[in-house]
């Protein structure tokens, strides 16, 4: 059997989510829901760290985030294609955890992998729920069309603005702390590896005061930012309150 993952963020790269909803995922395990993180590459062509560190940094970031699970696609980092294999493996991915919501890496951004991992993953969800797709799980047993109930793309390096925003301050310290398990791609004073976009101290001052801003339209210290891909129903509009 597989387990039931409420709320499931897939990712271009480990730390994608880190950076961008880390929050938010903390939040929700914190109020019951079961939640896991899909990765499609492993981040090998990142400049600093390799594959197996950015590993190792995933596995501690997820006991921070207390996920029910995670996993890796090992799809091409900065080479993978929008295809019906790739397309496959995320439908496969939803099938097997019936998520009621997914979140998604931003339509456009500063890295490339992230739009295409967008349209990836969004059209996967719709491709999910149809019947006539046949997929099975590692053990060989059919996987049951699932679609979500909705799909949300977080907000992470280029200023998007968001359609709603999740109050993250009472989650802040273990937020932080989970994006610092990457300790190969942000600041580190000690590190003798070349410099990037991402290891700069001014990267995790930027990180901290996307979520000062988007905090400040809701009136809180701290949150982060969706847009919606898939709208969720409701039946009265004080739900969204």
């Amino acid at each position: 059997m597989h387990p039931k993952i409420n709320l499931l963020a897939f990712a271009a790269h480990p730390d994608d989510v880190e950076i961008g909803i880390s929050g938010t995922m903390v939040k929700h395990k914190k109020n019951g829901l079961t939640t896991g993180i899909v990765d499609l590459t492993r981040g090998e062509l990142g400049t600093r760290g390799t594959a197996e560190i950015r590993a190792i940094e995933s596995a501690n970031a997820s006991e921070i985030l207390q996920l029910d699970i995670r996993e890796n696609l090992d799809l091409k980092d900065g080479f993978f294609e929008y295809n019906e294999s790739n397309l496959k493996a995320v439908v496969k991915c939803i099938r097997k955890y019936q998520p009621d919501i997914v979140l998604c890496n931003a339509k456009s951004d500063r890295h490339p992998d992230h739009g295409k991992g967008h349209q990836l993953v969004a059209d996967a969800c719709f491709l999910a729920g149809l019947l006539k797709i046949e997929i099975r799980d590692d053990q060989g047993n059919d996987l049951k069309p699932w679609r979500p109930k909705a799909v949300y793309a977080y907000i992470q390096d280029n200023y998007i603005e968001p359609d709603f925003v999740i109050d993250v301050t009472d989650v802040w310290e273990a937020r932080t702390a989970s994006l610092m398990c990457f300790k190969s791609q942000f600041f580190n004073p000690d590190s003798k590896e070349p410099e990037t976009p991402i290891s700069s101290l001014a990267f995790l001052q930027h990180v901290e005061g996307r979520s000062v801003q988007f905090g400040r339209f809701i009136g809180v210290k701290y949150a982060e930012g969706f847009n919606v891909v898939r709208p969720a129903g409701v039946n009265l509009l004080t739900d969204l309150f």
